[in-house]
């Protein structure tokens, strides 16, 4: 070459003999190695397989019908969940994981405890601030705090073991319902009615209903699609917000909206015949077409006015405080949605938009006796009666229920002396209905409930569980986004079979 200056510094580079025989033999190579991983099955390209070595298993999507029902990975135990969340973080060791311990040690500071946590100096020990009784046939030990929950614990199966990597409370969030702590992600009713649909042609396939006080923390990320499609993100509203834009104005006539949405519709249709390789025009259709069915069924199992009064005082919308009232409402909204056939229910029991501190929702740093009772208030009537009615009617034979929180609380006070400090060591969930034990209790903490002792189980392993109740593997079900196969249990988890039925 003439002008070698030219040149960049890596191609001068190669005009040097000793650098070029050195590139071109790493090139030829990494050529050798991909041939001998092709000729043993290890490099195929078209359809990769994901680091546990099974291939994965994406839907079947039909573009203009993006919630068709689809066959699960295997028989089902569960056609469809309720999630009900209580953001803040309830503490265990005052509502289910009773630790005689505490009780014990009340006042002291035994060696081990930390001298620091999440908010700043821990104090003593201290015992649950409300009794512990045996409940329920199977004698499981609960505290007074949830005296509804507790009479239907035989029908419980708890997971006493849990732990989390954060002690955040939207991080905390986030990985619960999405198994990232990052923003982004797609929530697990996503992956869910990604999967399998809608079993609803009237209704979406996810409704997540917020508690009255508005949103968690993490706000629509709970609920969301992540990269999925946009079809696949729950569809927000409760018992006192329907939701928006669904009202026709009034100054149209009900012939008028119906020849407004064929038009729309013949439109549509011709122009996605013209297109019809855009996936995200189809299901911009499909989701117009469910708004105009949720026009006329979304009102009618939003009318609360038909259920009896046995239900009304069963649930407690008559009695306490105005929350308690319209949280009781939203359980019965959860009830119909489920009767009508919606996949997947996310039922919120707190807010925090701000913070709280245990005003909003469960998150007691401070006066964790008054707080702590605030929200048992809201939340044990209507969510014992929810389940106690899902049993009633049968539909506990096909739904499951996860009663869930992002992380526990410490088995000491902080160093106000009035509150527990997060705890993402161990805290306590628990699922009912189809596919698990009854009464029946996986995993413990230490005898402080300060860290998971016996059987240790993540947030990961019980997704992989539900997931696993629902007829899905967790290993198998991918979305393929920025060159990586993307799972709610990233590369984690295993289904926890001791609890299965």
């Amino acid at each position: 070459m003439s002008n070698p200056e030219n040149l960049s510094p890596h191609g001068r580079g190669l005009l040097d003999r000793r650098n070029f025989m050195k590139s071109t033999g790493g090139t030829l190579g990494g050529l050798g190695l991909a041939h001998l991983l092709s000729n043993d099955g290890l490099a195929e390209t078209e359809d990769p397989t994901n680091f546990s070595g099974k291939a994965p298993i994406r839907p079947d999507i039909e573009p203009d019908h993006p919630d068709v029902s689809r066959v699960a990975h295997h028989g089902p135990a569960a056609k469809q969940v309720l999630v009900i969340f209580c953001p803040g973080a309830v503490s265990h060791v005052d509502t289910f994981d009773y630790k005689p311990d505490l009780t014990k040690y009340h006042g002291k500071k035994p060696p081990g405890i930390p001298a620091v946590t999440f908010e700043g100096p821990t104090g003593n020990i201290a015992k649950p601030f409300w009794d512990f009784k045996p409940r329920g046939e199977s004698g499981k030990m609960v505290s007074d705090l949830l005296p509804h929950l507790g009479k239907h614990v035989d029908e419980f199966c708890f997971f006493h073991s849990l732990h989390t990597p954060t002690s955040t409370h939207p991080q905390g969030e986030n990985f619960f319902n999405t198994g990232f702590t990052q923003e982004g992600f797609p929530s697990f009713g996503a992956w869910v009615t990604y999967a399998l649909g809608s079993e609803s042609e009237e209704l979406p396939a996810f409704v997540a209903i917020n508690d009255p006080r508005g949103m968690a923390r993490s706000g629509k990320n709970n609920f969301g699609n992540g990269f999925l499609p946009a079809t696949f993100q729950g569809t927000d509203f409760n018992a006192k917000n329907p939701p928006s834009n669904l009202a026709r104005p009034a100054r149209y006539s009900r012939k008028d909206d119906h020849l407004t949405t064929e038009i729309l519709k013949q439109l549509n249709g011709n122009h996605l015949k013209r297109y019809p390789g855009d996936s995200n025009l189809a299901a911009r259709i499909s989701s117009y077409e469910l708004a105009g069915q949720m026009q006329m069924s979304v009102p009618e199992v939003m009318d609360l006015s038909n259920e009896p009064s046995s239900i009304h005082k069963e649930y407690g919308t008559d009695a306490g405080t105005d929350l308690k009232r319209e949280y009781a409402k939203n359980c019965i909204l959860a009830r119909r949605l489920l009767e009508k056939g919606v996949r997947v229910v996310q039922l919120f029991n707190g807010s925090d938009p701000s913070g709280g501190n245990g005003i909003t929702n469960w998150d007691s740093h401070s006066n964790i006796k008054d707080t702590h009772a605030m929200q048992a208030e809201i939340m044990d009537q209507p969510t014992g009666a929810l389940i106690n009615d899902l049993k009633r009617r049968g539909l506990l034979e096909d739904t499951l229920v996860v009663w869930c929180t992002e992380f526990g609380r410490m088995p000491f006070l902080q160093g106000n002396g009035t509150g527990r400090d997060h705890n993402p060591d161990a805290f306590t969930c628990f699922l009912a209905g189809a596919g698990v034990k009854k009464g029946f209790s996986y995993g413990e903490s230490d005898s402080f409930g300060a860290k998971a002792a016996v059987n240790p189980t993540s947030v990961y392993d019980f997704n992989a569980t539900i997931l696993h109740l629902m007829g899905l593997d967790h290993e198998r079900l991918s979305y393929y986004h920025n060159g990586l196969e993307r799972r709610l249990t990233n590369v984690h988890g295993h289904v926890v079979k001791e609890v299965l039925a």
